[in-house]
C-alpha cells in the first residue's frame, strides 16, 4: 500500500518522544525548494574558518559561511530556503552516499527534500517557551559513533529513559510483508535494529529499499529543548546585545539539555523542541543491489556505513519576534509555519543558495574512490575506522559532554529534575586522526590489564545472541563513543554495578552476576578497543570481563535496574 504523506508525517513526528506535554501543539517548518542550500564540507560551529572533516547537506538562510557571528545568520542573509521569511537559521546534517557493491565506488546520493518540526510542548497554560535568540548554536548526535545505541527507539525525555536517544532512521515501504530489520538483529551484522514502537523506524541503516510514496529513506534527529540561557553584563557586545553566556553550546558544554516529563532543569530556558526530518533519494539505487541480504550499500559522509553516527547542527537565525509569535499563537500541525498567523511566506518559486566554499568532486556526476575528506569506510561492521579524517575535536549526544566515563556518572539514576547534558551517557569525545590511528596501530596489551584500581580481570567468556543468555544483563550496547575497557569499567562502576565487559572492540556491557559462565581462551578476546589501542575489548560473540569482587550467581535485580535497562536485542 501507499502511505498518504500527512498520515506519514504525524506518526513519524508523535513518535518522537513517548513523553507528551498535556498542553503541547507543533507546526511544521517546510523548505521552498528541494534542492539544499549548499552541499559541501562547511560547518561554522565545530570546525569554523576551515574545511569540515566530511560532507553536509544545508539548509536556511544565505548568510550561512565558513565562519559565521552571532548575527551573520539575520544581519547577512538576503534569503532564505525556508518557507517563512522570517527563519534565516541554518539546519544540517552529513551528507550521503552510495557505494556500488561490486565496484566500491561513492556516488552521491540526491538530497530530496527536509522537514523541521517545531514541538511547542507546553505542561500548563503559564509554561514559558522562548524564541531562538541569533547566534544560539546547537548540535546533537555522535559523529564516532559505529555500534548500536543503548536502544533503538527515540527517547528525548529523561522521564522515558535514563539515556537520551536522539537519533533514527526511517524507512516507509510499499511491500511491508517481510519486517523492515529482523526481530533477532544485534545491529552488528550489515543492518540496524528496529523501534518496536514504529515498524517503519529503527537505529542503523535497513536493509530494505524504502519506496513509500514520497518516502525514500529519511534521517530523524530530536534536538533538546532546555537552555541555559544565563547572561553577564560584561558579555554584552553589538554581535551579543543581551550578553548571553552560552549562545556557543559547542564551546560551552552542559548548555543544552533534554527535559523531565517536559520541565526544563532550574536555571534553564526552555526553547522549542525541534525534530528534522531529512530525505535522500535513494529510490534512484534500488536496481543496483539486492535487498534483504543483511547487507546494505548506504554511507554517511563521514564514513560510516552503519548509519549509528547520524547527527546535526542547528545555528539560530529566526527573527525572535516571528518566532515568539509563532510559539504563542500557532498550532497548524502537519501544516507548514507559513500558515501561521502574522507571519509572513516566501512567494511561490523563491530560489536561495550559497556557493560551496570547498570547492571538491562531491561525486554528483562521477564515482569517487573516497569520501570528500579522505573518510575511510570501515569493512567490519561496527568497527570505527583507522585514521578517520576527524569530524570534530570533541563532540557529544546533544553538544555538550566532555567525556564519556565522566557523561556515565548521572545517566542510570532515576532524575527527579532533568540532568544537565554534561553528564548525558551518549556523549563522547571524538578521536581526532592521529589518535584514532595510533589507537588501532601496533599491538594490544593483554586482557589482563588493569583497568581501576579494586578491579580486575575474570576472563573471556563466550557471549550469547539474546536478552536470555548474553553474559551481562545489567546494562546492554552502553553507549560510550569509542569504547575501551578503563571507560567501560568507570561506566559501570558509576552506574553501580560490580563487574564490565566489552566486546567486538567497542561495545560495553554491566552486571552484577555472570549469566552465563562458557570461559573461552583468552586469545578470543583480541580485537583491539576502539578508544585505546593498547588495550583489547573481547571479540566476536566473546565478552573480556572485569569485576570489583569474584563472580556471583546469578540472581534477580530490582525494579529500578530493570527499568533502567535498555537492551538493543531481542
Amino acid at each position: 500500500m501507499h502511505f498518504s504523506r500527512p498520515a506519514l508525517l504525524a506518526a513519524i513526528a508523535t513518535s518522537a518522544s513517548a513523553f507528551q506535554a498535556p498542553m503541547g501543539t507543533f507546526s511544521v517548518n517546510h523548505f521552498i525548494q528541494s534542492d539544499a542550500l549548499v552541499i559541501g564540507r562547511m560547518d561554522p560551529i565545530v570546525s569554523p574558518g576551515v574545511a569540515s572533516g566530511h560532507v553536509h547537506a544545508v539548509q536556511g538562510g544565505n548568510g550561512f559561511a565558513l565562519n559565521m557571528t552571532t548575527q551573520q545568520a539575520v544581519s547577512s542573509s538576503t534569503c532564505t530556503t525556508a518557507y517563512l521569511k522570517g527563519d534565516k537559521s541554518n539546519y544540517w546534517t552529513p551528507a550521503l552516499y552510495f557505494q556500488d557493491p561490486t565496484t566500491k565506488k561513492l556516488e552521491a546520493v540526491e538530497f530530496d527534500y527536509m522537514n523541521v518540526y517545531y514541538f511547542f510542548d507546553k505542561m500548563s497554560a503559564d509554561d514559558k517557551i522562548i524564541a531562538f535568540p541569533p547566534g544560539l548554536r546547537i548540535l546533537v548526535g555522535d559523529p564516532s559513533l559505529r555500534s548500536p545505541p543503548v536502544t533503538p527507539e527515540l527517547i528525548t525525555d529523561y522521564s522515558d529513559g535514563a539515556v537520551i536517544q536522539p537519533v533514527q532512521w526511517g524507512c516507509p515501504r510499499v511491500d511491508t510483508s517481510t519486517p523492515l530489520y529482523e526481530a533477532d538483529s544485534d545491529g552488528l551484522h550489515g543492518y540496524g535494529i528496529g523501534s518496536k514502537i514504529n515498524l517503519a523506524q529503527g537505529v542503523g541503516f535497513p536493509d530494505k529499499n524504502c519506496d513509500g510514496l514520497y518516502s525514500p529513506m529519511l534521517a530523524e534527529i530530536t534536538m533538546p529543548s532546555c537552555w541555559n540561557s544565563a547572561t553577564d553584563p560584561s558579555m554584552v557586545t553589538a554581535d551579543n546585545p543581551q550578553g548571553y553566556k552560552y549562545l556557543d553550546t559547542f564551546k560551552n558544554k552542559g548548555t543544552t539539555t533534554y527535559p523531565t516529563k517536559g520541565v526544563c532543569p532550574t536555571g534553564f530556558s526552555k526553547v522549542p523542541r525541534m525534530f528534522y526530518e531529512v530525505y535522500w533519494q535513494t529510490t534512484k539505487f534500488a536496481s543496483r543491489w539486492t535487498p534483504g541480504q543483511k547487507s546494505q550499500p548506504f554511507v554517511l559522509a563521514n564514513g560510516d556505513p552503519t548509519g549509528y553516527s547520524l547527527h546535526a547542527d542547528f545555528l539560530a537565525g529566526w527573527d525572535t519576534d516571528v518566532l515568539q509569535t509563532i510559539i504563542d499563537n500557532c498550532n497548524t500541525g502537519d501544516a507548514a509555519t507559513d500558515k501561521c498567523p502574522g507571519v509572513i511566506a516566501n512567494p511561490s518559486g523563491t530560489r536561495c543558495n550559497v556557493t560551496n566554499a570547498i570547492p571538491e568532486d562531491l561525486g554528483t556526476t562521477t564515482p569517487l574512490d573516497q569520501l570528500p575528506g579522505n573518510n575511510p569506510i570501515p569493512t567490519a561492521w561496527g568497527i570505527a575506522p583507522s585514521g578517520a579524517t576527524p569530524a570534530v575535536a570533541a563532540s557529544s549526544g546533544a553538544s555538550m559532554a566532555t567525556s564519556s566515563s565522566a557523561a556515565a556518572s548521572s545517566s542510570v539514576s532515576t532524575p527527579t529534575s532533568a540532568p544537565v547534558a554534561s553528564s548525558l551517557a551518549e556523549g563522547v569525545v571524538t578521536t581526532t586522526a592521529s589518535s584514532t590511528s595510533a589507537a588501532l596501530s601496533g599491538s594490544p596489551s593483554t586482557t589482563g590489564s588493569t583497568v581501576a584500581s579494586g578491579w580486575s580481570y575474570s576472563g573471556c567468556f563466550q557471549d550469547g545472541k539474546t536478552e536470555s543468555n548474553r553474559v551481562l544483563t545489567g546494562i546492554t550496547f552502553a553507549n560510550l563513543g569509542a569504547v575501551s575497557n578503563t571507560k567501560c569499567v568507570s561506566y559501570c562502576a558509576q552506574a553501580g554495578y560490580s563487574m564490565a565487559g566489552t566486546e567486538y572492540g567497542g561495545q560495553c556491557f554491566c552486571g552484577n552476576s555472570l549469566s552465563t559462565v562458557t570461559k573461552l581462551d583468552d586469545s578470543s578476546c583480541a580485537t583491539a578497543c576502539e578508544g585505546d589501542g593498547s588495550q583489547t575489548c573481547g571479540g566476536s560473540w566473546s565478552l573480556s570481563v572485569y569485576s570489583n569482587a569474584a563472580p556471583k550467581a546469578k540472581r534477580a535485580e530490582g525494579h529500578l535496574r530493570r527499568h533502567l535497562q535498555r537492551v538493543n536485542s531481542v
